[in-house]
């Protein structure tokens, strides 16, 4: 057997909505938002892999023969399935973070294993020892933060904000890094100082729908309405929704975050593939645990210019792939209609979606699948795709040579 049944986890973050994943999965939505559907083998949430033995956690079979599950070649390189793949419901902001590059990782997570920081520690910074290059596609108009300004917008930013003229000279004398630290580091009550008279001026305009989800400002406003101690400390990740692109993403888009990358997701619902990590380093706008030092040394003080991804059509025009930089995964979108007939043969453990229609797989067993339903294709399996109606999947695999 090489194709089977798989069934995610959801992870229910206190920024997730709550209709989206439930609709989407065919169940009731949860007392707790869902925020995460994760499918892949992270040990911390694996999927449940349906065998004829009965469900398998995915982390637990790939070792069963790991070869013969991920592939050889990707086996040698990772030593695991080196992907994790999700489905994401954004309804408030999440936190500025950056991740940080594999070498980076190896070593903050040897050191706070050292230090004898358990593993489910709320601060702890590295939960693994792998980098979290990653990528997402909007499944809906999708707004996230993503980079530093380039120069001249930013600073023009800082001169058009009445509250930010204090931090002119900072950037001109000390750059992207001096502007950044400065703000990160200030002690609370001058962040107040600062932020207070922005906000107290934005909030009026937010609440009387005048401000543009293009305009940092409308960010700023919901920010300090949504986080429950903004009566009292404001949250300084607001100067980052100044200091970063705003980018608006429509649906089948992409956009990919390398290590570094400061960013930060707003609104919307997106299919995410990234390297199998959790680690995160937090700058803001969260209740999480921020670890600033950290989070400075990690961060790519430089401009960045937003890209868009459109996507490259294959398979005879039935798949649309995103390539990018990273070795350890590689994501497509599938859409076929009645008569067409996708085929392939896996060069690497793949995991599919459905995200709408229904469809039927062929291969070493034959599975009817519906919108929400997912599948492993192991290595060397060859199947074929075929739907009376039409069917859109998503595909996560690894971009074997």
């Amino acid at each position: 057997m090489k194709l089977f049944r798989l069934d995610g986890k959801i992870q229910h973050y206190a920024w997730g909505g709550s209709t989206y994943i439930p609709a989407l999965l065919g169940i009731a939505p949860s007392e707790k938002p869902s925020a995460e559907y994760w499918m892949g083998a992270h040990p911390s949430a694996p999927s449940a892999i349906t065998t004829s033995n009965g469900p398998v956690p995915m982390n637990e079979l790939i070792q069963q023969d790991p070869a013969g599950i991920v592939g050889p070649q990707v086996w040698q390189q990772f030593q695991e399935l080196p992907y994790l793949f999700k489905i994401l419901d954004v309804k408030d902001m999440l936190s500025i973070q950056v991740h940080p590059t594999k070498e980076e990782a190896e070593k903050g997570f040897a050191r706070e294993n050292a230090a004898g920081i358990p593993l489910n520690a709320p601060d702890r910074n590295y939960k693994d020892a792998n980098h979290k290059p990653e990528i997402m596609v909007a499944l809906s108009e999708f707004w996230l933060l993503h980079g530093f300004l380039p120069e001249d917008k930013l600073q023009q930013v800082l001169l058009d904000t009445p509250e930010f003229t204090s931090l002119v000279g900072i950037y001109e004398k000390e750059g992207y890094y001096g502007l950044y630290k400065s703000v990160m580091e200030m002690p609370q009550a001058l962040a107040n100082i600062i932020l207070r008279p922005l906000t107290d001026r934005l909030i009026p305009d937010y609440k009387a729908g005048k401000l543009s989800k293009s305009d940092p400002a409308f960010w700023a406003a919901r920010a300090v309405l949504n986080d429950p101690n903004g009566a009292d400390n404001l949250d300084r990740g607001i100067f980052s929704i100044y200091f970063f692109n705003i980018m608006h993403v429509q649906p089948g888009q992409a956009v990919f975050q390398d290590a570094g990358i400061p960013h930060a997701y707003l609104e919307g619902q997106n299919v995410e593939l990234m390297a199998n990590s959790d680690n995160v380093l937090r700058g803001g706008l969260t209740p999480k645990h921020i670890d600033v030092p950290e989070l400075l040394k990690h961060t790519r003080f430089e401009a960045v210019h937003p890209k868009i991804l459109a996507g490259d059509s294959i398979s005879g025009g039935l798949e649309k792939i995103y390539p990018t930089p990273a070795p350890d995964f590689v994501v497509s979108k599938i859409n076929i209609s009645a008569g067409q007939v996708y085929t392939y043969t896996a060069k690497a453990a793949e995991i599919m979606i459905v995200m709408s229609g229904a469809a039927t797989i062929k291969g070493s067993d034959t599975l009817d699948l519906h919108k929400g339903q997912c599948v492993m294709a192991a290595y060397g399996e060859s199947y074929e795709i075929t739907t009376t109606t039409s069917v859109e999947i998503f595909k996560a695999t690894v971009p074997v040579k």
